[in-house]
């Protein structure tokens, strides 16, 4: 399962089949969680100072395919994207990605697709949950991790800063003191979790969707004005 299959899992309500987070910020944070996936797999990187690329600015370290399809389809864009700033590669890494990552998902029967009509007229898509014991293993994690304060492994504190990015702990994870979450999981994407090299592409990671949203939402303030 890829970080970003994880992050949708939880982004969708296993009853209603709608996602609990706002859906521009959700996809944002699925390109995020791919770009991220390859940095852990040494696939891609933010360059440092003394390189050929341009420092904090997109590197391709391995174009050896990754077995996944997902994965190999954006490793190969983002070897056409070298040089780029992370933020600039998101954009074009979210388009489809969550349609092509909720079908997957379905075909693997972990969530079934319903179609339907909003007033008889317009078309809509649910995706509730068919098999959620994955999900509950993944919940579980940032549960313990979270809430009861044990140590990430590399995924989960990859997952819990991509949670944080898109604004979806409260969401995601349950708690009665949302101040305390939200502060160990500041703590994990600070955290010596990663090798610097992993832990830049995480730091990359959040402000590339910050600033994408932020711009997202800045362009339909002043389409609608």
């Amino acid at each position: 399962m890829l970080i970003a299959e994880d992050l949708l899992l939880l982004a969708y309500d296993d009853e209603t089949g709608k996602s609990v987070i706002d859906g521009t910020r959700l996809e944002y944070g699925l390109a995020g969680a791919l770009l991220l996936e390859l940095s852990v797999l040494g696939k891609v990187s933010v360059a440092g100072p003394g390189e050929a690329v341009k420092r904090d600015r997109l590197v391709v370290r391995d174009t050896t395919p990754a077995g996944d399809d997902v994965l190999d389809h954006a490793l190969a864009e983002l070897a056409d994207d070298e040089g780029k700033k992370p933020k600039n590669v998101i954009g074009s890494l979210r388009k489809g990605l969550r349609d092509r990552l909720l079908n997957r998902l379905a075909g693997r029967g972990l969530l079934r697709q319903e179609s339907g009509t909003v007033l008889g007229i317009f078309p809509t898509t649910r995706w509730p949950a068919a098999d959620a014991s994955h999900e509950a293993a993944v919940r579980q994690r940032l549960q313990d991790v979270l809430v009861t304060g044990l140590a990430p492994d590399p995924r989960t504190a990859a997952l819990v800063s991509l949670l944080l990015a898109v604004d979806g702990l409260r969401k995601v994870v349950p708690s009665e003191d949302r101040r305390a979450v939200k502060r160990r999981a500041q703590e994990i994407a600070d955290g010596d979790w990663a090798a610097d090299a992993v832990k830049k592409a995480v730091q990359e990671v959040q402000a590339a969707v910050t600033g994408a949203i932020l711009a997202a939402t800045a362009a339909g303030a002043a389409g609608s004005s």
